[in-house]
């Protein structure tokens, strides 16, 4: 044991010195943040000033309240969001209006305009031309307006009470309250638990690509310069392999413990949104079960590899697996107690990613969750046996690659 923790501080200490964790630790994040954050900022931004709006009422019969209705909509500086312009004019047609409108669009005198034409006879149509068709807050919140008042003055012509409608039309909005086991209610957010649960299972892809792929590396580096023979020498396979796996796992601790100090300092109240985990202790327990366990593969496998390119087949085939969750994301979070979900939950290699969703969205029986923990265990255990009898050959093995029937008889071999 003494060996495989040397090998583990050696392991440690010669991956936090490269370039690569370095980038790993601090840029990953950073850029991560930037993508999550910097779409919302240039979001704002765009919304940031105030927009000259025409309108041309072909009907004559919007134009004030509408104009009304849409200067209900303010910025945060309490400035209007909207400017609305009359663009209507009584002796002109409408298609030279709409040429006159095209071309103030097109020199950015005006965002863009409202075109308004029909009567009681013949459909209404409500058009929004722009340069731009890409901003939907505009679009539903012009599209809401017009058709509120739209109702509104058909009920004063059918001579209805208007603030009754009024009433009646506000919708009541259900607030969704989780029970757990025992009763106890919790108010919940499906978006915020959605994606609380995709950044978790993301991390735990990203933590086991980069770790995976560095230490598969590491191994065909190793083995191309002899280095693994003289560790060999002096250690036993097995003590190499426990060791790598240590040392990796605290590695990527470490990783982790940087993620999230990088994350509280930029993100702040962003982080918020973990308040919505549910069991977070499990939560954890399930992601370093899983990570372990992708560990032992990794080693495993990478063992047998022989040139980069091999590795990085070999890495991008178990990665994606990690991710596989996310396709069954949605339908695991509305419906987590699907025959589907609950199979999936006993696979191995997708039961920690299955059961962070379930977790986050369902209480879950506690024999079930004590079967899934002790089923990763007993795989992680079945796995480090099977990637150590693979790697006390595969990590002297040079040349070709061995096919699985050559593996088959590496396994059969006795210790």
């Amino acid at each position: 044991m003494n060996k495989a923790l040397a090998i583990a501080k050696w392991e440690f200490m010669e991956k936090i010195k490269s370039k690569a964790i370095i980038i790993s630790f601090f840029l990953t994040p950073l850029i991560i943040l930037g993508f999550s954050i910097l779409p919302s900022v240039f979001a704002e931004k765009d919304e940031a000033t105030t927009q000259a709006i025409g309108v041309i009422d072909e009907t004559q019969n919007y134009f004030t309240s509408l104009s009304d209705k849409l200067s209900e909509f303010k910025l945060e500086d309490k400035q209007p969001r909207y400017v609305i312009i009359n663009l209507f004019k009584q002796n002109e047609s409408v298609d030279s209006l709409k040429a006159e409108a095209n071309k103030n669009v097109v020199m950015k005198k005006i965002e863009g305009y409202i075109f308004l034409s029909g009567n009681s006879k013949k459909a209404i149509t409500f058009e929004y031309r722009s340069l731009s068709v890409a901003n939907f807050n505009d679009y539903q919140r012009f599209e809401e307006s017009f058709n509120k008042i739209r109702r509104m003055q058909e009920f004063q012509k059918a001579n209805i009470d208007t603030a009754l409608v009024s009433h009646l039309i506000n919708n009541v909005e259900m607030k969704k309250v989780k029970l757990d086991e025992k009763g106890n209610e919790s108010s919940t957010d499906f978006m915020k638990q959605y994606f609380s649960s995709f950044i978790f299972i993301m991390i735990l892809f990203m933590v086991i690509m980069i770790s995976g792929g560095m230490l598969v590396r590491s191994l065909v580096e190793e083995k191309s310069n002899r280095l693994i023979e003289i560790i060999v020498s002096s250690c036993k396979p097995d003590d190499i392999l426990k060791g790598k796996i240590m040392g990796l796992s605290g590695l990527t601790m470490a990783q982790i413990v940087v993620w999230v100090l990088i994350g509280v300092a930029f993100a702040g109240q962003g982080l918020v949104m973990f308040a919505s985990f549910q069991n977070l202790f499990l939560l954890f327990v399930y992601f370093i079960l899983g990570f372990v366990l992708y560990t032992a593969i990794f080693v495993g496998v990478g063992s047998i590899v022989t040139t980069e390119q091999e590795a990085q087949q070999i890495t991008s085939y178990l990665s994606m697996i990690t991710i596989s969750p996310i396709v069954i994301m949605i339908p695991a979070m509305q419906n987590p107690d699907s025959l589907l979900i609950r199979v999936l939950s006993y696979i191995p290699l997708t039961t920690p990613g299955v059961m962070i969703l379930r977790l986050n969205s369902a209480p879950i029986s506690t024999l079930e969750i004590a079967a899934t923990l002790a089923e990763l265990v007993l795989s992680i255990y079945l796995v480090i046996k099977i990637s150590s009898k693979i790697f006390r050959i595969g990590i002297l093995s040079y040349g070709k690659m061995p096919g699985l029937k050559e593996i088959f008889v590496w396994l059969r071999e006795k210790e």
